[in-house]
């Protein structure tokens, strides 16, 4: 069992490392298509030149970047929820695409389409902040 995450900023500093998932790259290229494409993350505002560097440096489909204030320490299912409850007050939200069941089932909850990002499971060379012994 997990137990509360204890290494948030060594996460959010090993993001700029993230490899490139082809099924999630995919995914924003065919939505881009005919999609506004937003990227709503947990990630705190002050990662935010990261954030954008590597989306841009990796071909994803440019879009607006929403990120949570740098003291907002709320669950990612309150925060990605009000951001696109937002977001769908000034447009319609097709779908959301998200690799957290917790985030998944209270966008659901809240009324709109997902799309469950399970290829992010267990993916080698992604950091693990529940993990005490991860560098």
């Amino acid at each position: 069992m997990r137990t509360k995450p204890k290494r948030w900023d060594d996460f959010f500093d090993a993001a700029e490392a993230d490899p490139v998932l082809p099924e999630g790259r995919a995914t924003a290229d065919r939505l881009a298509v005919d999609h506004v494409i937003a990227y709503v993350s947990g990630r705190p505002e002050r990662c935010r030149a990261a954030t954008e560097k590597w989306l841009e440096d990796n071909g994803f489909p440019a879009g607006p970047v929403y990120l949570r204030p740098d003291d907002d320490r709320r669950p990612a299912r309150l925060v990605k929820v009000a951001v696109v409850r937002r977001l769908a007050r000034e447009r319609p939200v097709a779908v959301i695409v998200d690799d957290d069941v917790r985030v998944t089932a209270a966008l659901q909850e809240a009324g709109f389409a997902v799309v469950l990002a399970d290829w992010m499971a267990e993916q080698p060379g992604l950091f693990d902040p529940y993990s005490p012994d991860a560098s």
